[in-house]
């Protein structure tokens, strides 16, 4: 998560990405599919249509976790898809809302989207997978008649699957398996290791820092999982207090975006660097700069763009009853995974030297050395993915 190209532009990337199920889906009630008319195989019930506001402009709206460059390139995958899609023809109009970080302001904004009549559809970056109330404000817009995904982190499936009609993002259990993976190539000895991340209850990292135990194998021991609640200043405490607490751990994994160079910053502080392994997530400015200069050993990268652009595209579908694209995007809705779009991952390492060799992931992630990343990234005008 196969799907079609937005434009010739587009068209050598979107070959990259690919469809993949995730793990966890057993035993999910099929989603009811149909039509305004009435339930037909194949799609999802078109949203009720609600009133126009004024002037008959409707809002699609994708409401992030917090503020990152991770979120840069989604914004620019949205801009390109309300433009290549034809969004004010439709009388649509989308745009990104960065949040603060906490599952609060998540629920006050939905809150706020639901008293508001000109919004259409939207897309929410869960923040924490089992909170019942912010899946009750998702069920609350649904009911009310606008379009509700779930981006980049879903919500418990088991639970609130209900909540939201599909998810689009990485498959997020088989990218901490490929960051495990490249640990074990690094360290075949094995070792301890600490994760660092944002929001410890969000589902992205319980299936990455899941999926990392499991890619990495027996031989590798947690030796602590920290959160940050997006505190970046915390996030460099954590670093230098899972060094002074476990001075046998061999590996620091960054699990959000701007975990990574609180790492490198940290470990290059305390002169760390010849002992420790640095493997994370996410190509932030910052970070593509520090693998240059030796600081990072691999690099697991997700396709915000293609959340961006893939997140509107299906929304305007549903909202617009859009048959055709509903079933070319998931054309197994219904059956178990079928309501998962796979954005795809990369894995970047530094360098052709490197221990982490081109072998041994997921048929679907492409392996780039750092060059051929940063081409890639200059080609589509990305500074971040």
């Amino acid at each position: 998560m196969i799907r079609s190209c937005q434009s010739a532009r587009w068209l050598g990337l979107c070959g990259i990405w690919t469809l993949a199920a995730i793990a966890g889906c057993a035993d999910q009630k099929p989603v009811e599919v149909g039509t305004r008319n009435g339930p037909t195989p194949g799609g999802i019930a078109a949203p009720t249509e609600t009133p126009k506001p004024a002037g008959g402009v409707r809002r699609i709206i994708l409401m992030t976790n917090g503020n990152s460059p991770f979120w840069d390139a989604a914004r620019v995958g949205l801009d390109e898809a309300q433009t290549e899609l034809k969004l004010e023809a439709a009388g649509l109009k989308a745009s990104l809302e960065v949040n603060d970080g906490t599952i609060g302001g998540q629920i006050s904004k939905l809150r706020q989207y639901n008293s508001q009549t000109d919004i259409a559809g939207i897309a929410v970056t869960a923040i924490d997978a089992q909170n019942v109330n912010l899946a009750e404000e998702m069920r609350s817009l649904k009911k009310k008649g606008v379009a509700v995904i779930a981006f980049d982190s879903d919500l418990d499936r088991e639970k609130f699957r209900d909540a939201r009609s599909v998810f689009i993002g990485t498959d997020n259990t088989q990218a901490g398996k490929e960051l495990g993976w490249c640990a074990a190539q690094l360290l075949p000895e094995g070792g301890e290791y600490v994760t660092f991340v944002g929001l410890s209850s969000a589902g992205n990292a319980i299936e990455r820092i899941g999926g990392f135990a499991e890619g990495a194998g027996s031989k590798f021991k947690s030796a602590d999982a920290m959160s940050d609640d997006f505190d970046r200043t915390r996030a460099k405490e954590n670093v230098r207090n899972a060094i002074g607490n476990h001075p046998n751990v061999k590996i620091l994994a960054g699990i959000y975006s701007y975990n990574t160079p609180a790492i490198v910053d940290v470990v290059k502080e305390l002169g760390k660097r010849e002992s420790t392994k640095i493997l994370c997530f996410d190509a932030e400015p910052i970070a593509i700069q520090q693998m240059g200069q030796g600081q990072i050993d691999a690099m697991i990268v997700q396709n915000p763009y293609q959340m961006g652009f893939q997140s509107v595209k299906f929304l305007k579908a549903l909202i617009t009853d859009d048959q055709a694209t509903q079933k070319e995007m998931f054309p197994k809705l219904g059956e178990e995974g079928g309501d998962i779009f796979d954005t795809g991952l990369k894995i970047v390492v530094p360098k052709a030297d490197t221990p982490i060799l081109n072998k041994g992931f997921g048929p679907k992630t492409e392996y780039l050395l750092l060059d051929a990343f940063q081409a890639w990234m200059k080609k589509y005008n990305l500074t971040a993915s």
